[in-house]
């Protein structure tokens, strides 16, 4: 049999069955690293089936792919390029990581300079980017920015004009500094925002409102074109993906925000994580093993989603950042060679925060039909300041439920009882700083790129993105080869 014949062939045993037959299965599927302790207990893997994905990961070479990434080599195959976002927090080829490191020291030159007056009086930073430009820097400053602010940070991705006249009316034109994030210079949402928050500056007596704008390109040409001084221009990498360029100037909302030391901190936490994914063995290796469970589900058991649910406040976030890193790496139907892949590729990923989602949506995910892997992330550090009897109950809620869909229960009332057997996972971290989110979100992106391996695909382009944005700028030229339908929905908004 092929080694998917042999996955897809493994057994469905329960789980309070295997917790039985083996009392060593806590131990044999959890681990704990760089702060973070993961427990896979709670899922359907077994000795069988970690052997079958083992063997898979050989046949589809994932070390050698892994070293491959990690030595600076062409990874993304479709876009000719290499993939260097790990160079950004010094694990790849030698030659990446002094470039990322020059870039670093010239990011920290121009933060120093601002901290020091040399673009006036600075008390707000209005970033405005869009996808991996957004999602990344939003996560870091709403996780780690709730105390000692040294600037009001907004994120703006949004070309929705509401999203920016909020900020508009928090900030003060005189003391706002632009962020212009976009890897490419020519993003027609990011523009757009940009020239807008420009005319509100000009309209407000800012008298040189590009002397106030910094820009975050791996395009530096285009942003010295577009108007931005030369010395205000903080490249990276062409390598650097979106989505996984938070570690790079695209991260400058943090690292001013946050303070340089926390941005390190980041970088040196994530890099931690690096070195376990790339020198610990498959089953002792967090993203390998976090990747075969989301296999297990998605092609033995047939699940269509998986659910992160962040219990804690400040990882409200995460569930939106992992929807991008995970759908727009491995949303694909085709092998890196064009062929169809012919099985399912990346779930569905939603998610929310705990206790809320308690009180909604976990009503599908114990009694619905579906079959939901649930992840549950939380912090045993307390943070707030309250009675300690809010973060126990937050923690005992996140262990309660992951122990309820497993265990379920039964009565004689078929609309009061619960089938059970349903997986989860906690990732369980000692605290929230900076160090132990950027070992958690490095985890995510290697989670992801064993996915994409072990699926033949290319996890670092994204294509599919393109085609209705290219649609919508013909219809703005008012041309464009449409459906009735949509030719009705532009005539009713009056946009023909």
């Amino acid at each position: 049999m092929s080694d998917w014949s042999t996955i897809e062939a493994l057994p469905s045993p329960k789980l309070v069955d295997l917790f039985a037959a083996d009392p060593d299965r806590l131990a044999t599927f959890s681990l704990d690293v760089a702060g973070i302790h993961f427990d896979w207990s709670k899922t359907h893997l077994t000795a069988d089936a970690m052997a079958a994905f083992a063997a898979l990961a050989a046949a589809q070479d994932l070390t050698g792919k892994r070293d491959a990434m990690f030595g600076g080599a062409v990874v993304n195959v479709t876009e000719n390029r290499p993939v260097e976002h790990t160079a950004e927090r010094g694990e790849g080829k030698a030659e990446s990581v002094a470039i990322a490191r020059q870039f670093h020291a010239r990011m920290r030159t121009l933060i120093d300079a601002i901290e020091g007056g040399a673009l006036g009086e600075v008390r707000h930073v209005l970033h405005v980017g869009i996808g991996g430009s957004a999602l990344g820097p939003h996560l870091l400053i709403d996780a780690l920015g709730r105390e000692d602010k040294r600037y009001d940070v907004a994120i703006v991705s949004n070309v929705d004009g509401t999203a920016l006249e909020d900020v508009f009316d928090r900030f003060d034109p005189a003391a706002t500094l632009l962020v212009i994030a976009s890897k490419t210079f020519t993003t027609t949402e990011t523009m757009l925002n940009a020239e807008s928050v420009l005319g509100w500056m000009t309209e407000h007596g800012v008298e040189d409102p590009y002397g106030r704008v910094i820009a975050l390109t791996a395009s530096p040409d285009k942003a010295v074109e577009w108007g931005v001084d030369e010395t205000r221009v903080l490249p990276f990498s062409e390598g650097v993906g979106g989505r996984y360029s938070l570690w790079s100037s695209i991260g400058f909302p943090a690292a001013i925000g946050l303070g340089w030391g926390a941005f390190e901190e980041l970088l040196e936490g994530a890099a931690e994580m690096d070195r376990h994914f790339r020198l610990s063995p498959l089953h002792q290796n967090a993203p390998a093993i976090a990747a075969f469970a989301d296999l297990y589900y998605t092609q033995v058991r047939h699940a269509e989603t998986r659910a992160p649910f962040a219990y804690d406040e400040r990882l409200r976030l995460l569930p939106s950042y992992l929807q991008q890193l995970e759908m727009e790496s491995n949303g694909k139907s085709v092998r890196v060679d064009g062929q169809p892949v012919g099985r399912p590729t990346a779930a569905i990923t939603w998610g929310g925060v705990g206790t809320d989602a308690q009180h909604a949506v976990f009503q599908l995910l114990h009694q619905g039909t579906h079959l939901v892997p649930v992840e549950f992330i939380a912090v045993i550090e307390q943070y707030d300041t309250l009675n300690e009897d809010h973060h126990r109950q937050l923690l005992l809620n996140a262990f309660a439920q992951g122990a309820a869909l497993m265990k379920g229960k039964s009565v004689d009332d078929p609309a009061r009882s619960y089938s059970g057997d349903r997986p989860s996972s906690t990732l369980l971290l000692d605290q929230l700083d900076p160090r132990t989110l950027g070992a958690l979100i490095a985890f995510y992106e290697h989670r992801v790129f064993v996915n994409g391996v072990l699926l033949g695909i290319n996890s670092f382009d994204q294509f599919g993105v393109e085609l209705g944005k290219e649609m919508a700028k013909e219809a703005a030229k008012g041309g464009g080869d449409f459906d009735p339908s949509t030719t009705d929905l532009i005539r009713r908004a009056g946009l023909d």
